[in-house]
């Protein structure tokens, strides 16, 4: 299935990961770094982009980003490209250094942006690139020096952040620490770096299930907000439930009255997974829209979406001849 369109609406925090191609370093030493830092540190003041929260590794980076005037797209294309060009120049090298394209995951600010700065600040300590939470207080590839005041990052947000640890700095700063600490029993956050369905919404007691998008990490109020937002829908292809209904039930060659009858039968339950997975991740509805026209609930576009997204990974041809017939 082709990549999805990133939503990159301005006012939305993004946690932006970027890896160099083939998992190869893309910081062969600190002066790589430094040339990055203050690449970065100058585009984030000339461009209003906010940045949150970012660690510098090996092979990758990681960034948390709200954009403001500038598109999210052409603040990452200027600092990219404008890196790239640098390294290859520095290391007498010549191609590509990134892995195709950054990812970027649009995140519900509550109660996200908190955990998702302490996330990315603890990558050095979880990679072994220091050895302890005192070696990371002044590590100089991350914004935790700078929340800490140890280090100085032009444009990094930082009274914004230390503002919701306490009043006055000193306090603020302890307690930001302390969070930072806790935060090292957990380990892993898989649940951080994507989105989907089980991170967009969580797990549910009555395994009742909300909108969701791979491409947000949040609830599914916030998922259906976003693909309401005027701003978003304009970027959607404009294609009605009816029309991929026709389109699904062609390519099937099944009838479109069986596709929305309740059914188990395997060609109709197919059908209605590749329109419930097509219309909420590539057409921008919501699963409430979906369900309402295919007479399914919410755990039943849920079960069909999934279903759908294997039928199509699995069926390369099919999907491109869905994708293309969309296209039109």
């Amino acid at each position: 299935m082709p990549r999805l369109a990133r939503l990159d609406i301005a006012g939305l925090l993004q946690h932006v990961i970027v890896r160099g191609i083939e998992r190869c370093d893309i910081f062969n030493d600190d002066q790589d770094r430094q040339l990055f830092a203050a690449r970065f540190s100058t585009l984030l003041s000339e461009t209003g982009m906010r940045c949150y929260a970012w660690a510098l590794l090996s092979n990758h980076l990681h960034l948390l980003l709200m954009p403001t005037t500038t598109s999210l797209s052409h603040f990452m294309r200027r600092l990219l490209t404008g890196y790239a060009v640098s390294y290859n120049r520095r290391h007498k090298r010549s191609g590509h250094l990134f892995q195709n394209r950054y990812k970027s995951i649009v995140c519900e600010e509550e109660p996200y942006l908190l955990e998702l700065i302490r996330y990315i600040h603890l990558n050095p300590l979880r990679a072994g690139m220091v050895a302890s939470l005192q070696e990371l207080d002044k590590y100089p590839w991350t914004g935790h020096a700078v929340l800490l005041g140890h280090l100085q990052f032009a444009a990094q947000e930082t009274e914004s952040v230390l503002e919701r640890f306490g009043k006055g700095v000193s306090p603020a700063r302890l307690n930001y620490r302390q969070f930072v600490a806790e935060g090292i029993m957990t380990g892993r956050r898989d649940d951080l770096v994507g989105g989907g369905l089980k991170r967009s919404q969580g797990e549910r007691e009555n395994h009742e299930y909300e909108s969701f998008d791979e491409r947000v990490l949040g609830g599914g109020d916030f998922v259906d907000s976003l693909k309401k937002d005027f701003r978003l829908r304009d970027k959607m292809k404009h294609v009605t439930l009816a029309q991929l209904l026709e389109i699904v039930s062609t390519a099937l060659t099944i009838d479109p009255d069986v596709i929305r009858k309740p059914s188990k039968s395997r060609a109709p339950a197919a059908a209605r997974g590749i329109i419930c997975h097509l219309a909420v991740y590539e057409l921008g509805y919501t699963g409430k829209e979906v369900g309402k026209f295919l007479h399914l609930g919410p755990t039943g576009v849920s079960l069909a979406s999934r279903r759908g997204d294997k039928i199509l990974k699995t069926d390369a041809m099919l999907a491109e001849k869905m994708m293309g017939a969309i296209d039109k």
